[in-house]
């Protein structure tokens, strides 16, 4: 029987865009701004590539709405809107064992230019 090498086995959605209105100062939560959200979770990979069934797999769509939901939920901290990410993954797939989410904040106000701001948080 041949087997697969185990390693890291990752199911991740990258670069994801969201408009949202999370910051600490005022402008920013009325005028919001542009963030792109990244995300990795290990998980059982292997069962889904052999039954080919989306029942077996970490659903994308479902993922992806996880995460577009508490995007939509404005915060004054982008470590506040990180936790509450991989919370909801950690109690909606108990098999996923590490996930990790990144959140840039793209042109941030800090006084200056900047591409980005970023937090990356992982469980």
């Amino acid at each position: 029987m041949n087997r697969i090498k185990s390693g890291r086995n990752l199911v991740e959605l990258v670069n994801m865009e969201f408009y949202a209105y999370h910051g600490h100062f005022k402008e920013e939560q009325i005028i919001g701004n542009k963030f792109i959200v990244n995300f990795s979770a290990e998980t059982d990979v292997t069962t889904p590539g052999k039954s080919d069934d989306l029942k077996d797999a970490l659903n994308y769509q479902e993922l992806y709405l996880i995460i577009r939901e508490e995007m939509d939920i404005p915060s004054k901290l982008l470590e506040n809107v990180a936790l509450r990410i991989l919370k909801r993954v950690r109690d909606t797939y108990p098999k996923v064992t590490w996930a990790e989410v990144s959140i840039s904040k793209l042109n941030p106000p800090i006084g200056g230019k900047v591409e980005a701001s970023r937090v990356t948080m992982s469980y």
